[in-house]
């Protein structure tokens, strides 16, 4: 049933995506005078269509679906009618194939900025950016960062929420280097901006637990002081099977005393498979206990600690002081939404570049299956969690596609500008030689992402 789920909420998220990014091509095709005769999301036999009786398009929906495909009018792929030869794909002017070829990577970047749009202007209430903790032995502890004060830049970028933080944070990964912070102190006047250089060495990289940007950097929001005292236990997990019971109260771990439930998740999180001594408070007796968290993956497939066990409800009360009401007009928010898709944007050009220079390892590559399981997870979550990982996926399916590599959107547009330099396209041969060492980097990235997937997997 989870696999169905994953897959249905993958082809909800990507099949819009996927045909309007080949819309992008079929429509640009169209304007530019091309006879186009196959418009299909999918590849492989056809599924389903039908075939308009007016312009003699093919439309449909085929099996395998990776992609799609706007198949054109073209002498290099069969005999074209005397009469129809102005019509086909070769015989356009460069800057008119540019244009068809980039219609659907810019589709895909207009779709992220519309829907980080609407994001933007949907009233939101989040934890203020002011520093709830920093975390011993990290950069932000290096730097002396003062719990209280409110984060206003990273790096001279003005940041309002924590996502944006992290965000910023995490562009600077695999990076050995010193990330500025700017704070507005809580005790002195407003005005009153400090900024502080945190040094960071090969940043969120050799950390087997995959931490986010803002726990390996160690500054983290305000978090609720809950009462370590145990709730329900799970009938499969650790904490049942080596003797924790409801009521129990943690008071210790491994020497570590605990006096909040997030202290005593972070260390069980933390430590997958390690055996951890507990001590506990049981009818106002210390009791001693061992307890290994068995070792779980996200969806990245970072191992993380679970033992089965649930706090006690309480209330939790936000104060004023840490919440905040962020909402844009929409001018504004149409500004946000071209930064953010700028700054995503440049930061997956980045993350590739560190990947191929080994600045940051390949196993950090995702594929269909791990696309597939967070697009499940944000439907979990929100409305506002799906349009943005569809915004996410969008954005990197065109940045994807504009890389000049043969067989990919960028290679045939780097094909069409040596056309319109040179006055004539590169021969055949040539092309046929470029698509096939495209073809194989292609599989080879695709073999390794999906390997990842798996790995993350079991």
């Amino acid at each position: 049933m989870t696999f169905l789920l994953t897959l249905l909420a993958a082809i909800f998220v990507l099949g819009p995506l996927i045909a309007l990014h080949e819309w992008g091509h079929f429509i640009v095709a169209r304007l530019c005078g091309v006879k186009v005769l196959t418009y299909s999301i999918g590849f492989g036999p056809k599924l389903a269509g039908w075939t308009s009786k007016r312009s003699g398009i093919d439309y449909r929906i085929s099996a395998l679906p990776l992609g799609g495909y706007v198949k054109m009018l073209d002498e290099r792929e069969g005999e074209v009618a005397e009469h129809e030869q102005h019509l086909a794909f070769n015989r356009q002017h460069p800057l008119k194939k540019i244009a068809i070829v980039a219609a659907g990577p810019i589709m895909n970047f207009i779709i992220a900025i519309v829907l980080f749009w609407v994001l933007f202007m949907t009233p939101s209430e989040q934890l203020a950016t002011t520093i709830g903790q920093v975390l011993p032995d990290s950069p932000a502890a290096m730097a002396q960062l003062p719990a209280g004060d409110k984060i206003v830049a990273i790096d001279g970028h003005n940041v309002q929420t924590w996502e944006a933080i992290n965000y910023r944070l995490a562009g600077r990964m695999g990076e050995t280097d010193n990330v500025s912070v700017t704070l507005q102190s809580a005790v002195t006047p407003t005005d009153n901006l400090t900024t502080y250089q945190a040094p960071v060495t090969r940043f969120m990289q050799g950390d087997a637990q995959g931490r986010d940007a803002l726990t390996s950097f160690g500054m983290l929001p305000w978090q609720p002081e809950i009462a370590p005292i145990i709730g329900e236990l799970s009938a499969d997990g650790a904490a049942l099977r080596q003797g924790l019971k409801a009521g129990d109260q943690i008071t210790a771990i491994n020497d570590t005393p605990i006096t909040d439930w997030i202290s005593a998740t972070r260390i069980i999180r933390d430590s997958p498979e390690v055996l951890l001594n507990f001590t506990v408070l049981r009818a106002d007796k210390p009791v001693q206990l061992q307890i290994m968290p068995q070792g779980k993956k996200d969806t990245l497939g970072n191992v993380y600690g679970q033992i089965g066990a649930m706090v006690a409800q309480s209330e939790i009360v936000i104060p004023e002081a840490y919440k905040t009401t962020v909402v844009y007009g929409a001018s504004e928010a149409l500004v946000k939404s071209f930064e953010k898709t700028e700054q995503l944007a440049v930061m997956t050009v980045s993350s590739m570049g560190k990947m191929l220079s080994g600045v940051i390892g390949l196993e950090n590559l995702s594929g269909p299956i791990t696309i597939a399981k967070v697009t499940k997870q944000s439907f979990d979550i929100s409305w506002e969690m799906v349009l943005s990982t569809a915004a996410l996926i969008s954005l990197s399916l065109a940045v994807l596609n504009l890389l000049p590599i043969p067989v990919l959107d960028g290679g045939h547009i780097v094909y069409y500008l040596i056309e319109l330099i040179r006055g004539k396209p590169l021969s055949e041969g040539v092309q046929m030689i470029g698509l096939n060492i495209g073809l194989l980097l292609l599989a080879g990235f695709m073999v390794l992402a999906i390997g990842n997937d798996i790995s993350r997997l079991f």
